[in-house]
Formats: C-alpha cells, sequence, structure tokens
C-alpha cells in the first residue's frame, strides 16, 4: 500500500511542501490557521510520519536500552515498568533485555544496542561482571550509561541509582539478633557483585555492634537460586547444631530455606528464623510469611528512567558522577517473630 508524502499533501492544499514540513514538526513559522488545514489534511490522506528517516536526521531514536539479569524476577520486572512509564511519559521506546547472569550474553547486548543506536542505556549487571571493560564502549561510543540496582565500583562517567544495601543488610540482621538469635547463618552471592558485598558489610556490622562472634563457615556463597536455599538448608542442618538464623540477601534463596526446613519439622521461627531482601509478592504468602528488605523496584526504575532523561535535556551533563540512593525499608513478618 502505497504511503502518502508530504509532496502530496502539498498538491492538495496547493501550497509549498517545505511549509506543510514546518507543519508537521509543530513550527512556530507556520500560522495556527494554516497549520490546522495541513494537519487535516494529512489525516484525511493517511499521512504517517516516517520515523526513521526524522530521527536519522537528528541523530536520535528515541529508543532507550535496559538490560536486567532476569525480567523473570519480580525486582527487575518491577523496575522495568518504572521505566517504562517515564520513558513513555517523554516519548521514548525501551528495548528490554535480559543477561540470565552471563557477562559474555551482556556483552552482546550492549554492542547490539549500540549498533541500533538507541540513546541511552539503563543497566543492572549480571553476577559476572567484574570489571569495567565492556562497559567503557559505552563512553568511546557517545552512549550514555546509567546503573540501576547492580553496578560497577569506580566508574566515573555514569549515574547510578541504588538502594543502600549496606543499610538493609544491617537491619536485616540486627533484627534477627533482637529476635534472640545468636548464631546467624549468611546466604550470599559472590561478592565481587557490589551490592552482595555491601549487604555482607551490613551483616557484619550488626554482628559487631552486638558482640556477636563473626564467623566465615556461616556465609554460604550461591546464585541463591531458590533451589540453592533448599540445599543449603540441609546442609545446616547435617554440619551445625546451634544455628538459629538465616539472613539471605534475597528472598528465592530464603524460601528454598523455609521449604526444606519445613520438610524435616523444624519450625520457622521458634528453631531458626529467617529474613530475606527484595519483597518477593510470594514472600507475603507462604507460610509463614517472610521477612524481607523492600527494594522499592518500580522507584528505582523511575528515578533511573529520569536521571538519563535528564541527560537528554540538559546538554549531555547530569549523568557523570551522580548517585541517587534510596533508603531500605524492612518489613516484619511471620519468620522472624520470636518476641
Amino acid at each position: 500500500m502505497k504511503k502518502t508524502t508530504i509532496h502530496e499533501i502539498a498538491k492538495a492544499l496547493k501550497i509549498d511542501s517545505s511549509t506543510v514540513s514546518r507543519a508537521l514538526n509543530d513550527s512556530d513559522r507556520v500560522k495556527a490557521k494554516t497549520k490546522k488545514r495541513i494537519l487535516d489534511k494529512a489525516h484525511e490522506l493517511g499521512y504517517t510520519r516516517n520515523m526513521l528517516a526524522s530521527n536519522l536526521r537528528r541523530n536520535r531514536s528515541n529508543t532507550i536500552g535496559v538490560i536486567v539479569p532476569r525480567i523473570s524476577r519480580y525486582f527487575f520486572s518491577s523496575t522495568i515498568a518504572g521505566i517504562e512509564e517515564m520513558a513513555y511519559k517523554a516519548g521514548y521506546n525501551v528495548i528490554i533485555c535480559q543477561s540470565l547472569e552471563e557477562v559474555d550474553r551482556e556483552r552482546k547486548i550492549l554492542r547490539n544496542l549500540m549498533a541500533n543506536r538507541v540513546d541511552g542505556i539503563l543497566i543492572s549487571v549480571s553476577m559476572e561482571t567484574h570489571d569495567n571493560s565492556h562497559l567503557t564502549a559505552c563512553f568511546e561510543n557517545g552512549t550514555p550509561l546509567v546503573f540501576f540496582d547492580r553496578h560497577v565500583a569506580g566508574m566515573k562517567q555514569t549515574g547510578k541509582v541504588l538502594i543502600d544495601d549496606v543499610q538493609g543488610g544491617f537491619d536485616a540482621t540486627e533484627h534477627l539478633i533482637l529476635q534472640g538469635c545468636k548464631k546467624i547463618v549468611q546466604f550470599t552471592a559472590p561478592m565481587d557483585v557490589e551490592i552482595y558485598k555491601n549487604r555482607h558489610e551490613g551483616y557484619r556490622s550488626a554482628l559487631k555492634k552486638h558482640n556477636v562472634p563473626y564467623d566465615e563457615n556461616l556465609v554460604f556463597v550461591s546464585k541463591l537460586l531458590e533451589e540453592d536455599g533448599y540445599r543449603l538448608a540441609g546442609k545446616i542442618v547435617e554440619e551445625f547444631d546451634d544455628v538459629d538464623g538465616i539472613f539471605s540477601t534475597n528472598d528465592l534463596a530464603a524460601i528454598g530455606a523455609m521449604k526444606y526446613l519445613k520438610s524435616v519439622g523444624r519450625k520457622i521461627p521458634e528453631d531458626i528464623a529467617i529474613a530475606g531482601f527484595s519483597n518477593e509478592p510470594t514472600s507475603a504468602v507462604i507460610e509463614p510469611s517472610l521477612t524481607t528488605v523492600d527494594q522499592s523496584g518500580t522507584e528505582i526504575g523511575r528515578l533511573a528512567c529520569n536521571l538519563l532523561l535528564d541527560y537528554f535535556e540538559n546538554g549531555n551533563t547530569l549523568v557523570n558522577d551522580r548517585t541517587i540512593m534510596l533508603p531500605p525499608k524492612l518489613i516484619v513478618r511471620d519468620s522472624t517473630k520470636r518476641k
């Protein structure tokens, strides 16, 4: 089906095609009455703008790339919702990609997004991302980059929207201590990922404040999947008689641990109290309901997108070295209520 051109609109109205072009681009150089005639005729003839050509002329694609570890995770789906909300209001499209926690896949996605001329990239890095070698290509390409939730430390030419993970780890661990727990296990991912290093720091700080000895044998590293929590809970039951608390740095592993402990007759929280991190929807409905740290995913998504939009609107200057830090919120539920 043949598309209507601005020349056909101009011919139908017997005016210059440059006037039609200016009117369709909402130029102040065209009188309101003339602009209305042109827009009405364009609608009548079924004219649609060639956005690709228009964007190429402006050297913009009006597209933002988003990279998350897993779309299936509630936290990341909620951040995507916040990003899309802000992007839509500003007239931007969003391309959503997932690294599946693989740094090689993350590298390929970054290259593809830049090849497709996205205006900027929002990223929460994979568990395998330990350096910034592939991320610096964004600066060399002139593509602005904003981290949300997970980031790579030491990168100066970026924006960051984070939750205070140190405080979140501290709050969850201190809560377990105040509920009477004396030997607390931590489930964590590899601590060369900044958020897990910081949540571990919070865990250690709470132990120190309350004079609870730190034991590295009580720190278990995994990918924090539900099956990891199930397996590690079995290891705890087999190897330790006196563990009475678990702080898991995400909810999935905490839920897996709860399932195992219930399967062997351990009472939660009477025998072992459990706290998670991220406030997955399942955490509120599992029995007993899971105490957790809320991460404000939607708000993080909104703020990260707005930071990138500020960069676009203010001469590409505001994103550099700017960090927005949100406070964590401990949500106390039945899995820790021992007192």
